[in-house]
């Protein structure tokens, strides 16, 4: 897949099967868009092309600082997360656009003469049924099907029907995942929610009590982190060598007194050093919340029944 962050520097391609939004999550919702996108792109001989946004709209149409900040702004991709699953999905081209308030003035004949026939070079454009473009979202499928001959472009839009059988959207999946429910959030998903961060040194805790833990630490400060407790997950080295682990959300209130919440994963099996290489994980399961121990005794014999129940759940 090609990806482009500059408009300027993407080839018109002419023919091209086209398709855009924020695809946050890449979700089942937005798959089912990804695989009639594909199916277009094979029936017309055109290149697939995904338009997405960066930063998420929503972040820089937000309320002024002074509002709280609500919850949906947390993201479930990484702008290198979103990437990567388009590229798995097929597709051929992603454009990414700078989101600015610039950009979010333009009208809808704008964003179709500038982004999709200047720049990209659209033949058919794939959407779905409530896909909304331009300032006041003023643009959609009724607009672009009224003037398809001026623009030389054909357009399809996913039916209501299609769309809203799979029950999904991205903020229920964020709901679901500022809940712990990992495995609901992964059903909407279509995958394994994860988490990619750099392991750091910290108290070493774990050490002391024969349950080294792997620190991480996310670059992308607004991606959201699951609720606090006790998972199971697959984590993954930067060696591309993947382990069954359990991985704690917390404030660690037995050994640390309850202070900045942490991110740690004991891999299964694993020796060795982590330390400043990057680890991903995938939630596969919550075990249990998280919860303050009488003792050390009863924290690891607490930590070895999860274990235990973390490799059942890996199966």
């Amino acid at each position: 897949m090609h990806i482009i962050q500059d408009p300027t520097q993407f080839p018109h391609l002419g023919n091209a099967v086209v398709t855009s939004g924020t695809f946050d999550g890449v979700h089942v919702g937005h798959q089912q868009i990804l695989r009639r996108l594909h199916e277009v792109g094979q029936h017309t001989g055109g290149p697939t092309v995904v338009i997405t946004y960066w930063p998420h709209p929503r972040l820089v149409l937000a309320p002024p600082p002074s509002h709280p900040e609500p919850l949906d702004l947390y993201l479930l991709n990484t702008l290198e997360e979103r990437s990567a699953k388009l590229a798995e999905l097929g597709v051929d081209y992603l454009l990414i656009i700078p989101f600015t308030r610039e950009f979010a003035a333009w009208t809808s004949e704008q964003y179709i003469q500038n982004i999709l026939l200047r720049t990209v070079g659209a033949r058919t454009l794939v959407i779905g049924y409530d896909h909304r473009f331009g300032k006041n979202r003023e643009g959609g499928f009724e607009y672009l099907s009224q003037h398809s001959d001026r623009y030389g472009m054909s357009v399809e839009e996913i039916p209501r029907e299609d769309v809203d059988a799979v029950g999904v959207s991205s903020t229920r999946i964020r709901r679901a995942l500022e809940a712990g429910d990992v495995q609901t959030a992964n059903r909407y998903l279509g995958y394994a929610y994860p988490l990619t961060g750099l392991v750091v040194k910290g108290r070493q805790l774990g050490r002391t009590i024969g349950w080294p833990t792997a620190n991480i630490v996310c670059p992308e400060p607004l991606k959201l982190i699951p609720a606090r407790g006790v998972y199971a997950v697959r984590a993954t080295t930067a060696a591309g060598v993947t382990y069954p682990a359990m991985l704690n959300i917390g404030v660690r209130p037995t050994v640390a007194g309850g202070l900045d919440q942490t991110v740690e994963a004991h891999l299964l099996g694993f020796e060795g050093d982590l330390y400043d290489q990057n680890l991903r994980v995938e939630f596969v399961a919550r075990l249990r919340e998280e919860q303050k121990f009488n003792g050390l005794d009863a924290l690891k014999a607490q930590l070895a029944q999860d274990a235990e129940a973390a490799r059942l759940a890996l199966g």
